[in-house]
């Protein structure tokens, strides 16, 4: 058996994942959504940081999305968020 697997060439364009998470939030624009759990506040900041300047492509142009990074606890579990939401392209210098 082999261990490689073949799928044919990579999709056109990068961070799918991204991508996704950026179209969904278009279609409900000003509405925060939970975009991800991961397991630092640090990683948190640094996710909402990376949407907030748009260093993820999906996420572009920079200014069209907030973002922000907590720390959750409910019922005695603690757990960091990033929420986002899209705002809309930003408006050029006159």
């Amino acid at each position: 058996m082999s261990s490689v697997e073949y799928l044919g060439p990579p999709p056109a364009q990068r961070n799918t994942k991204h991508r996704r998470i950026a179209n969904e939030l278009r279609t409900h624009p000003q509405v925060w959504g939970v975009v991800r759990k991961p397991a630092s506040l640090d990683s948190a900041a640094s996710a909402a940081r990376a949407i907030r300047d748009a260093r993820l492509p999906a996420y572009a142009p920079a200014g069209s999305f907030e973002a922000v990074a907590r720390t959750v606890t409910e019922g005695g579990t603690t757990e960091y968020r990033v929420y986002a939401r899209y705002i809309g392209a930003a408006e050029p210098a006159a």
